[in-house]
């Protein structure tokens, strides 16, 4: 019976580690589907436990694959004739081992979750063109880029947008007579994450 809980709860701990290692990146896809951007940055504090968290998730879902194919001993047969319960099957542990990898993986995909919302600019005069670089906190991966650049995107005026949480920045292009820095730190900071500094190019 301690067997049966000890596999049971290493996958769900495995899952678990599995979701928590892209927590810090499914909040701002949650946040812009239900318009509530405030809240996208609030587990960007758990990035730098990422790499522990899937290395969690790997090892647990490992040994309960282990547990699962290693021989059965010859005082088990009455358990080896028994129907197995449902998270002792193969297709439990498939399903675990999946969902873990899509959400690991979450990161490197969640861009297809946001819209396209980059408007055509016509530009009336040239000198109008601002470029403003935002030093912004809180960002940790693709999809914290994402929401932003679909954030900015929402101001008319805007020609280019390139946030990256690598450089944790965003630079902005955009046509003064239809924007102001103002506007577009108001749209950063409403994504949850903060301006910190700007500078002009």
């Amino acid at each position: 019976m301690s067997t049966e809980k000890t596999s049971k709860n290493v996958a769900y701990t495995g899952l678990f580690a599995a979701i928590a290692a892209s927590s810090c990146c499914i909040p701002p896809v949650i946040a812009l589907i239900a318009g509530i951007g405030g809240s996208a940055s609030a587990l960007s504090w758990m990035e730098p436990f990422r790499p522990y968290l899937i290395g969690v998730a790997i090892i647990a879902i490992g040994y309960a694959w282990y547990d699962y194919l290693k021989p059965k001993k010859a005082d088990d047969c009455c358990e080896i004739d028994a129907k197995p319960k449902w998270f002792q099957t193969k297709g439990f542990l498939i399903g675990i081992t999946l969902f873990a990898a899509i959400s690991i993986s979450f990161p490197y995909y969640s861009h297809i979750f946001y819209p396209v919302n980059k408007k055509e600019v016509v530009i009336v005069n040239q000198s109008n063109i601002q470029t403003v670089n935002f030093d912004v906190k809180g960002m940790t991966c693709a999809s914290c880029e994402q929401h932003i650049t679909h954030a900015v995107n929402e101001l008319e005026g805007i020609v280019n947008v390139n946030a990256s949480y690598e450089k944790a920045n965003a630079k902005v292009e955009f046509d003064n007579s239809k924007t102001t820095k103002e506007d577009i730190e108001k749209a950063i900071n409403s994504t949850g994450y903060k301006v910190t500094y700007k500078e002009e190019n």
